[in-house]
Order: structure tokens, then sequence, then C-alpha cells
């Protein structure tokens, strides 16, 4: 019997300390993404991971809206939300309120990559030896050709295909682009209505092109191509990065037209989508067309804040520059935000006191 009770014990104090020994499992930060940008984050995860082992990146990319309802308006827990347009952090999360902290969900945004709008096809596309950058909203408009559109609704580049469309028409002088291509092609209307020397795109709240309309709608602009690969669709907009991670050939659409000029973001600016119904509780349903701009942001309801900045570190560092630019996407050589006096302490060497000053990040600052 006491040899039994020692044995116990000797056991006990064994357990004790090789449980104390055992591996800690790696810290799981949660990162929603625009789905633009699932190529180089695959890359970046394994680069980051290799050197963090501690730290498990959960990789999920979405629509850019949803990325952002995911949070705000279904709580679910997030380190990093980054969206294709950068905008849609202060318009949709500054004003919402995570009840973990009582505080808005997010209080700041940096703006660290840029893109350009493209129209993607295969050599199997009709009409692809004949398309060019004279003819694409012309070829585009046939009726067998079949158009790919992701959902305004949920996604930056749904929206931002219909801004191109619509800036089409000044550029080309051809006031019928936007109606040929959309006005009529949907179950219930998609509209554009000219005020004051600006264009506002209306959509109605089901968004369901007609059988014989040649559109093929999907929730993001990513869901689009494997439809482009497979043949089921002969054009697509996509961003340009996308285009060349995957092959595509492309069309490159004008200046004026592509939301990818810093210079010309007057122009842009002269077209919005206005959501004709209120979809989603924390969303604002206008879009106004600028330029283009990747913003990311820490939620301030994130359950790893201080992860979650390293690997905003890393993203914005030598490495994962490096690994932006392999795969067609760059970052921009300064990235910049709305409120540097809120950033984790982290990331405060990126940005100089007049960083705001060079330029604008968000049309609404609270």
């Amino acid at each position: 019997m006491r040899f039994r009770r020692i044995f116990s014990f000797v056991t006990a104090i064994l357990i004790f300390f090789l449980s104390g020994c055992k591996p800690q499992e790696p810290v799981q930060v949660r990162v929603l993404f625009a789905g633009s940008l699932i190529v180089p984050f695959e890359e970046l995860k394994r680069a980051f991971e290799a050197e963090h082992p501690e730290i498990d990146l959960l990789m999920e990319g979405h629509g850019s809206i949803q990325c952002i309802r995911l949070v705000t308006e279904l709580h679910e827990p997030a380190d990093v939300v980054i969206s294709a347009d950068g905008e849609l952090i202060p318009e949709l999360m500054y004003n919402s309120i995570a009840p973990e902290t009582m505080l808005p969900y997010a209080e700041w945004v940096i703006n660290f990559a840029g893109n350009t709008l493209t129209l993607a096809y295969t050599d199997q596309s009709l009409y692809g030896e004949e398309i060019d950058e004279t003819n694409w909203y012309k070829v585009i408009s046939r009726p067998d050709v079949r158009l790919g559109l992701s959902d305004p609704r949920f996604d930056a580049a749904g929206y931002r295909s219909l801004m191109a469309l619509q800036l089409a028409e000044p550029f080309y002088k051809d006031p019928l682009i936007f109606e040929d291509r959309i006005m009529g092609q949907f179950q219930w209307a998609v509209s554009s209505i000219e005020t004051d020397a600006r264009w506002v795109i209306h959509i109605p709240e089901i968004i369901e092109p007609r059988p014989e309309s040649g559109i093929v709608l999907r929730g993001g602009s990513v869901q689009l191509i494997a439809l482009l690969e497979s043949g089921d669709i002969d054009y697509a907009f996509e961003y340009k990065s996308v285009a060349h991670q995957h092959g595509f050939r492309t069309i490159d659409l004008p200046q004026e037209i592509n939301l990818g000029v810093e210079s010309l973001r007057n122009t842009y600016q002269t077209v919005e989508v206005v959501l004709d119904f209120q979809r989603f509780e924390s969303i604002t349903p206008v879009f106004s067309g600028d330029l283009i701009q990747y913003g990311l942001t820490i939620p301030s309801s994130s359950p790893h804040p201080r992860e979650a900045a390293m690997f905003t570190d890393f993203l914005l560092g030598p490495e994962g520059q490096a690994i932006m630019a392999s795969q067609s996407h760059p970052l921009f050589q300064q990235p910049y935000t709305d409120h540097p006096e809120r950033l984790p302490e982290l990331l405060e060497p990126y940005f100089s006191e007049d960083s705001t000053s060079q330029h604008q990040v968000s049309r609404r600052d609270p």
C-alpha cells in the first residue's frame, strides 16, 4: 500500500512536469481579406508562418462588403480585415459599435495597395482575336457573348465594373454603352441617371440577369475565374493583378475608365452606385467612384491584436512587399493612414507626420 502511494505520487509529479513541457498550440489569427488577394496571400501565409511558427493564420477570402459584414453584423471574431475598397472601412466600421468593447469596430485604416480594372478573356473567348482597346465595349454587348459580372451588392469589383461601363460613355463619346450592356438585361431594372454632370447607377434589391441577357452574375469577381477558364463565360471584369496571376489575356481599359490613376480621381468621382434598399444594417448604400485602394484595419474586437499587428508589419515590410510584387500586385511605396496616432506601436514607423496630408484616404472622417 505504501509503495502504491509513493508510485502514485511520483506519477503525478511526472505528469505535472511533462504537461508543462508540451509545446503550446499556435495562436490562431483570423484574417478576412478581399478575394482578389487570394493568390499572393497564400504565399504570404506560408512565409509568415515559417518565420512565426507560434502563429497560425486563418485566411479567408470574401467580397469586400462581406468581409466587413462578418464582423460588424454577424459579430464574428476577426483579427485583420482587408477590403479592396479602403473607404468601406471608415464608412461601415467607424460608426458600428462592438458589443465586446463598446468601441467602434475600427478607428483607423491603412491604405496599402492599388490596382486597375481590366477586361479579362482567354483564347477560347468569342471574338477574342477581334477585340481590342477601341471596340471592347461593342464586343461584350453582342447577343452571343457571355459576360461575367460580380454582384455589386457584395463585392467592390461588382460596383466598379458598372462604374467603368458608365465612364466609358464620355470617353468613347457613345451615350448608349451602359444601356446596351446593362439596362434591360435584368429581371428588375438596373438603371443609370445623369444629374448635374454626375451619373447615379441604381441597383434593385434583387438583381437577377434575364436568361437571354448573356450576363453571368456571381457573388465575387474571384468566382468568375473558373468560369473563364472553363469557357462558360467569354469575358469578365477583373483586377489586373488577378488576371495576370491566372494568365488571362486582357484589354487594358483607358486610364479614364480603369480607376487606377490618382490624377484622374475627379473623373472617377463623376459616377456612383446606389443600392435602392438597405441590404445590411451597417452599410450606407452609396458607393462613389474613386481610385482603387486596398485598406486594412485591426478591429477593436480582435482577439489577438498583437499578432494581428505582427502580420500587418510583415505585409507592409520587405518580405510582404517582395511577395506582393512577385504576384503582380505591388504595394504603395508609401502606405498611408487617416489616424496615425491610433495605430499599434509596431506600425507607427511606417508613417510620417505628414502622410495623411499627401493623400485623401477617406471622404468620411467622423
